[in-house]
């Protein structure tokens, strides 16, 4: 984040669409910075049971540690995701995703007056078009071509993107080759 001239200190508000290891193991690293560096209060938001499972992770990752000494300096506060809401300022709505058994939470984020419309995995059903109507920008996955199981190809992205030319899409956890145009990895992309 520092290379990318972001402050970790000043992010307010985290949301979690589930818990797979590919979208919640890179919260460690940042969460000791909030622990040892930067203490101001962060907020996370994800599907219901949040605080269990971010718990657990932080404690495999840090031992009895984590209960001891870093959980005490740790200003956190875990929300259940709901239809809508407002977390550290930030209003939101949620749209319950297809991804395999678990689901995943897309989301709805207010800012600067601008509609983020967030994936994290999902197939492309249904609900992955009421997540992106409207939105100003969405950031959803691709994951490769052809038939990927519980995530979205590169030829339904594209098809995403045809029924939706008013939004500007950015697409991620892109695993298998590139797609042209794409944003390279750090780069910083002004919306």
């Amino acid at each position: 984040m520092h290379r990318l001239g972001v402050d970790p200190g000043g992010i307010e508000v985290v949301f979690i669409t589930h818990f797979h290891g590919d979208h919640t193991l890179g919260l460690p690293p940042f969460v000791l910075h909030r622990v040892f560096v930067d203490r101001r209060p962060l907020t996370f938001v994800g599907p219901n049971g949040i605080e269990e499972h971010l718990e657990k992770l932080f404690e495999v990752s840090w031992g009895p540690d984590w209960v001891r000494v870093m959980r005490p300096q740790f200003k956190v506060k875990y929300v259940n995701a709901r239809a809508s809401g407002t977390a550290a300022g930030t209003r939101y709505e949620t749209v319950k995703l297809d991804h395999g058994t678990m689901g995943s939470t897309g989301y709805r984020i207010h800012v600067n007056g601008k509609v983020v419309a967030y994936s994290g995995d999902t197939e492309s059903t249904a609900p992955l078009d009421k997540l992106v109507r409207g939105a100003d920008v969405a950031i959803v996955e691709a994951t490769g071509p052809g038939d990927v199981f519980s995530h979205m190809s590169w030829e339904a992205a594209t098809r995403l993107r045809k029924r939706h030319p008013g939004t500007r899409f950015f697409f991620n956890h892109v695993y298998s080759g590139t797609v042209t145009g794409a944003v390279k990895d750090l780069q910083v992309v002004q919306v």
